[in-house]
């Protein structure tokens, strides 16, 4: 009955009444797409699809193939409920805009108890994420979010420093550091494929930099986990970062325009020769120079970096052969740093007072494939093949200060390479029992070469090209016991071929809904990482002339992850969340002779420390809790509440206990927007944005030691000791939408830092002075932003 009843609102809603051309002169948009089972991805014929806040009564049923079309859908934000017998209803927020069409890739999740229909509010349930398997620290996040967050820049890595567990308190670079784990630990993902560091100036190895080549432009919803992940990620550490990237518009063409902060922009998509099937292609290229003309300093000096970026997307439809999709990212940037252009009265990123040339280059690119196959309604396999690189070339000249001519004092010309295959099986037993099995093989191709101008000759530091494998393997069951009842359980495996190192991963999780809107959840597992490639290849030197290999037989880092999690609906569209944690790590890579380093505190610069004769025999552990607070957006506003307490400690090979590099205590975070609609179809919005954090851990510089030998020498007995002051920083951001016939255009203007707060990025020695200068984060950045839809 209640299925007829819709039915008939369907039919009515599409008659052609009197009114309906007076509706039309406002300016409205289509909302279209497809229903599938989360699961199996089996498309749901006959889910009911109804717009539930408008006046407007407008709706549709799925057809064969699970796709539906809701038109003359107003604009602004909407909420769409989605509803199937057997099946736990969905409510989905959308936000029309004249300049595109919205369409979604709608998932359902089955109910253990057939025949009744569960009301789950997807709004609410953001900390669950698109991988069915996860169960604790997870949560998704959309393209809208990267965009609305004051401060985001659109940056993924910048948006998810907003979140509980996550650090971000530096203002130069984007690293993701997750409960007091280096950013080396970070798993980053596209398409379900491992891919390298995706930034701009990234040296190989490290995970963030400045400015970040993914477009959000592109991407569909995505996961960002922060613990005890799924069995399906290996090689990681602290955290997952599983991005997905959108299909184009299938049906109709459209265009964005885009000027600010992250360059001049121009996309395109629409419908390509197959059909059903569509492409999606953004270009982007460096502003830099534009806001260093007009006076913007953004710490660099005088020096301009440069950089451009693509990114694609190519997707066929199904058929008897299956879905098959192609895409890439790439990116290269580079920025001459020059002695002459210099101003001898500050200090910044790349001058630190010697008298040098540098000449930096990085480039960072990933082309894949990905074929998925359906053997039935409950069986599908997905089958990835992707290759990637990432290289850095860096030339410093030292300026003579005799015959002011430059002389060679570094080289660097290092690249790496990677072939990867992914495949996995997934198989919905039933409502209850859902498994995923498969491999992962990854060929690394590398070639490192540097070498420094010492005692009047070139040093090598590492001259080495050759290749491994890395071989992946797991399986992962999730067994529902009821609908507030599940366990997940997992297994992983993965041997490094360079020495044979290997590792067995147990891991499970489970859920438990104590009642409607409240859950307890657990989650558990072993995890272990490869060391950056770079360490495995340093070499020893001896007075003979000859070399030994020390660090090639390191093992893997390992540790241990234990989660506790407790959720609370407080209303309708309001959450509280709170999670405890300990991770154990051990195996940690230290010096063989007794010192302070650990390489659980290399990953948060712009290269990797270069360091021999290191045995896996050091220690460390991080542990904290988590809240957070948060009102979805309803109503024209919503606020966001992250705050941490935690610790992070390591031990080296001299045994003593340290804070580690990133132990910063304590973060904490405020967002909030409010949005005015205005004409009916325009919008106006306030976004702000303030955190609060521990000042960053350092190593102090001997000064003494400094003055004597004319460069920078550390303390390392008093390693991480004390914190620099607190950081603090608000961000706002003003936006006004205009929506025309059909193009949007979108003005905004954030302002980071608007107090202007002195936030210490570090010290520096001046060989030159011999003194010791405090170098600044970003003081007050405006940034304008224009957009185009049509």
């Amino acid at each position: 009955m209640k299925r007829l009843l819709f039915l008939l609102i369907v039919l009515f809603s599409n008659l052609q009444l009197p009114f309906s051309s007076l509706r039309a002169q406002s300016p409205t948009q289509i909302i279209r797409g497809a229903v599938h089972d989360k699961v199996s991805l089996e498309k749901l014929f006959g889910a009911a699809v109804l717009l539930v806040d408008s006046s407007a009564t407008i709706g549709s049923l799925c057809d064969e193939e699970g796709k539906f079309r809701l038109e003359n859908v107003p604009l602004g934000r909407r909420l769409i409920r989605v509803s199937l017998l057997g099946y736990k209803e969905t409510t989905i927020a959308v936000n029309l805009t004249s300049g595109k069409e919205v369409v979604l890739d709608i998932e359902l999740e089955q109910s253990v108890v057939q025949g009744k229909e569960v009301s789950i509010v997807a709004e609410r349930q953001k900390d669950r994420a698109n991988n069915e398997m996860t169960t604790v620290s997870a949560r998704s996040f959309t393209v809208e979010e990267t965009s609305r967050y004051a401060g985001s820049l659109n940056d993924p890595s910048r948006m998810a420093a907003n979140y509980a567990g996550v650090s971000g308190a530096n203002d130069a670079r984007n690293d993701i550091i997750i409960r007091g784990n280096s950013p080396l630990g970070l798993l980053w993902r596209l398409n379900g494929m491992e891919i390298p560091n995706p930034n701009h100036f990234g040296s190989i190895g490290t995970t963030g930099g400045p400015i970040s080549i993914l477009n959000n432009n592109l991407l569909d919803k995505s996961d960002f986990m922060t613990s005890a992940f799924p069995a399906e990620y290996g090689n990681a550490l602290a955290g997952v970062f599983d991005l997905q990237m959108r299909s184009g518009n299938n049906e109709k063409r459209e265009y964005l325009a885009q000027v600010g902060f992250n360059g001049f922009e121009f996309g395109a998509e629409g419908p390509s020769g197959t059909k059903g099937g569509s492409y999606l292609v953004n270009y982007r290229y460096s502003t830099l120079g534009v806001f260093k003309a007009v006076g913007i300093d953004f710490g660099t000096g005088a020096a301009v970096p440069n950089y451009q970026d693509l990114s694609f997307n190519i997707s066929f439809p199904g058929s008897k052969l299956g879905k098959i999709s192609i895409y890439g990212i790439g990116g290269i940037s580079n920025v001459e740093v020059l002695d002459k252009e210099r101003d001898t009265t500050v200090t910044d990123l790349y001058n630190d007072g010697s008298r040098q040339d540098g000449y930096f280059g990085n480039t960072m690119g990933v082309i894949g494939i990905q074929h998925t196959h359906f053997f039935n309604s409950t069986t599908y396999s997905k089958l990835s093949l992707s290759a990637s690189t990432s290289g850095e070339k860096y030339t410093v000249d030292s300026i003579s200060e005799v015959d002011q001519n430059p002389y060679p004092l570094y080289r660097n010309n290092s690249n790496q390479q990677k072939y990867a295959l992914n495949f996995s099986w997934n198989k919905k037993f039933s409502s209850r029992d859902y498994l995923k099995i498969g491999f992962i093989v990854d060929r690394y191709q590398y070639a490192y070469r540097d070498s420094a101008f010492e005692f009047d000759h070139w040093q090598k530091y590492t001259d080495f090209k050759d290749g491994s494998f890395l071989l992946q393997a797991y399986s992962q069951l999730q067994h529902k016991f009821n609908d507030h009842l599940s366990v997940n359980l997992g297994l992983h495996y993965q041997q490094f071929m360079l020495n044979n190192s290997l590792a067995v991963e147990p891991r499970a999780g489970i859920r438990w809904e104590m009642k409607e809107g409240q859950s307890l959840s657990a989650g558990a597992g072993f995890h272990s990482q490869l060391q950056p490639m770079y360490i495995y290849l340093q070499k020893t030197y001896l007075i003979n002339g000859s070399y030994l290999e020390t660090n090639k037989n390191l093992d893997m880092t390992r540790s241990l992850h234990y989660v506790l999690a407790f959720d609370k609906s407080l209303g309708k569209n309001m959450r509280v969340k709170a999670e405890v944690y300990y991770q154990d790590l051990y195996d940690v890579p230290v010096e063989i002779r007794p010192t302070w380093y650990s390489i659980l505190n290399e990953g948060a610069d712009f290269g990797i420390g270069r360091v021999d004769s290191l045995v896996n025999e050091g220690t460390g552990k991080n542990y904290g809790i988590e809240i957070t607070l948060e009102k979805f957006y309803s109503h024209g506003y919503y606020f966001l509440f992250t705050g941490s307490l935690f610790e992070s400690k390591y031990k080296g090979s001299e045994g003593i206990e340290r804070n580690t590099a990133f132990n910063g205590n304590f973060t904490g975070n405020i967002l909030a927007g409010k949005e005015w609609t205005v004409k009916k179809k325009n919008v106006i919005a306030f976004n702000l944005k303030t955190t609060y954090a521990g000042g960053k851990r350092f190593l102090p510089i001997n000064i003494a030691e400094s003055t004597r030998l004319g460069e920078t020498r550390f303390d390392y007995s008093h390693a991480y000791e004390h914190r620099r002051k607190d950081y603090f920083r608000t961000d706002i951001k003003i936006s006004y939408r205009l929506n025309r016939k059909r193009a949007t255009h979108e003005l905004s203007l954030d302002i980071d830092n608007i107090f202007n707060t002195k936030n210490i990025w570090q010290e520096v020695f001046n060989p030159g002075t011999g003194t010791v200068k405090t170098e600044y984060q970003l003081g007050i950045f405006p940034i304008p932003l224009y957009r185009l839809t049509f």
